[in-house]
């Protein structure tokens, strides 16, 4: 993506770039920021500078600071590449959001980050950011992965090389537990109130789960430390929701011809967008819900909805999609026995597990996400929604599976999910073209596919043994293990299309 950008500025070098001092060239149809950005100072430090949370955080935010609460700027870190930062200095951390729907395109503005950094080249700048008293709030999206977790257990992986190298040399930090400890470290020592921490990642309790990673880290490192992150520093729970797909250089091209300028990385994204989070943060926030999010006291039940009904859906369908050729999620709810699957997923395996959500039909809310699913005008790729199964099938699918055994009923189309991520790490969808399969335990899971391809028995015993994705006491019941195995069987042996019909002749 670096290079495409790169080479798309370069091939257009007579083209107005988009920033500051060419706002007035814009078209008059794209909404602009509608307050002064010289006037906002940062509040706020983010981190991890993918897609989501420019058109998720950064849009709440923008609204907050239209209302004239100008205290809240985002300063955005990228812990991993340096490649969106370069991308958005040049454009003084402007950027386009595209909002697509069925029939027409929103552009807007954004404006509410302030800045852009890296750690790459930028630690000791980005930890003196976040230890002056303005920063009141780091937010977080970077994936399950980035937090360094045990994916069967939640808690920190000790062995994770990252940790390794935090706890050799911690006050120069690599991974995310390590900088959030050091820079809450450094507050500690200036005499400065500790932020808040507010995790907006697909991560069931993420706030607890985050606070115990980053505690455990602490306690490894300096125990004292730990007891004052542990009594000190908040860690709300959220539930973040909004169709995101990743920029394609059609979107650029899009957004410069309806702008007239050239943005290197503008963010895509559906209408809808959704936000709880639990109100606790001791030193302040935004004024959030005057941009429609929703403060409570408990997020719980809203992000298992959304976790297990929205994500473990989506999982369901990328697994089947990309072994079936399917390259995106609206192709895929044009399939004539897709939407039925996910539908019997729904009301069979995952509604039954949900406790009841204030304020929230869950049917509806079904409803709701299939209308959303079929949108055209987003094209979410099935093979980037397939990425770290291994971290995401635990809390989407895996969990209600063992709750449901513990319930004295059988899961009926889990089964089929859990089968599909196992044909796809066969790394080649049926037409014989190849994928390749992102994942923290790629190499791991592919090598187990390829020495056991043509016998799914072996397979899926050999990828039920990794205690680090399923659980013992879900293995062991042979119900799950038998139906996987089925399933497995028929997607290597027949394919997707008969697997699935086969499926749905069964009520």
């Amino acid at each position: 993506m670096p290079d495409a950008n790169t080479a798309l500025l370069a091939a257009r070098p007579s083209q107005t770039r988009l920033s500051t001092a060419t706002l007035d060239r814009l078209a008059p149809g794209v909404e602009r920021p509608a307050y002064d950005r010289a006037a906002v100072t940062p509040g706020i430090v983010h981190i991890g500078l993918g897609a989501f949370c420019r058109a998720h955080l950064a849009t709440y935010t923008d609204d907050v600071l239209a209302t004239g609460d100008k205290g809240w700027g985002i300063v955005g870190v990228d812990p991993l590449s340096p490649a969106i930062r370069d991308a958005l200095k040049p454009q003084d951390c402007l950027y386009t959001l595209l909002v697509r729907e069925e029939n027409r395109d929103r552009l807007r503005l954004m404006g509410s980050f302030l800045d852009a950094m890296a750690t790459a080249d930028q630690l000791d700048e980005v930890l003196a950011l976040m230890a002056t008293p303005e920063i009141r709030i780091v937010t977080l999206t970077v994936t399950e992965k980035g937090y360094c977790q045990d994916a069967a257990t939640g808690a920190l992986d000790e062995t994770h090389p990252l940790i390794r190298s935090d706890l050799a040399d911690p006050a120069k930090p690599r991974s995310v537990p390590g900088l959030l400890a050091e820079a809450i470290r450094r507050r500690r020592a200036a005499g400065v109130a500790p932020f808040t921490v507010l995790v907006c990642d697909n991560l069931a309790q993420n706030g607890i789960k985050v606070r115990g990673i980053v505690v455990r880290y602490a306690e490894l490192r300096d125990p004292d430390l730990a007891a004052y992150i542990a009594g000190q520093v908040g860690f709300p729970c959220t539930m973040v929701d909004r169709i995101t797909p990743a920029t394609q250089d059609a979107d650029r091209a899009t957004v410069e011809e309806a702008t007239g300028c050239v943005d290197a990385w503008p963010v895509v994204s559906e209408p809808f967008k959704q936000w709880v989070i639990e109100d606790r943060f001791p030193l302040g926030r935004p004024a959030w819900e005057k941009a429609g999010a929703i403060l409570v006291e408990d997020v719980h039940p809203f992000e298992l909805m959304k976790l297990r009904c929205l994500n473990g859906a989506h999982s369901l369908l990328a697994y089947l999609s990309v072994i079936a050729g399917i390259g995106t999620i609206a192709e895929a709810m044009a399939d004539p026995q897709l939407p039925a699957v996910m539908r019997r997923l729904w009301v069979e395996d995952l509604i039954p597990t949900l406790p009841p959500v204030p304020g929230t039909d869950i049917p509806a809310y079904t409803a709701a996400l299939e209308t959303r699913f079929r949108n055209p005008g987003i094209r979410h790729r099935t093979v980037q929604i397939s990425s770290d199964g291994s971290q995401k099938l635990p809390p989407r699918l895996l969990e209600p599976a063992r709750e449901l055994f513990a319930a004295g009923k059988v899961p009926a189309v889990i089964p089929l999910a859990v089968a599909a991520w196992m044909r796809f790490l066969l790394e080649q969808d049926e037409a014989g073209t190849a994928y390749t399969v992102a994942d923290p335990l790629a190499a791991a899971l592919t090598g187990i596919a390829r020495s056991h391809a043509g016998d799914a028995g072996a397979l899926a015993a050999a990828l039920f043994a990794i205690e680090d994705i399923f659980a013992p006491e879900l293995t062991a019941e042979d119900a799950f293990r038998d139906a996987v195995i089925r399933h497995l069987d028929s997607l290597m042996t027949v394919g997707v299309a008969k697997t699935l019909a086969a499926f749905l002749a069964i009520p």
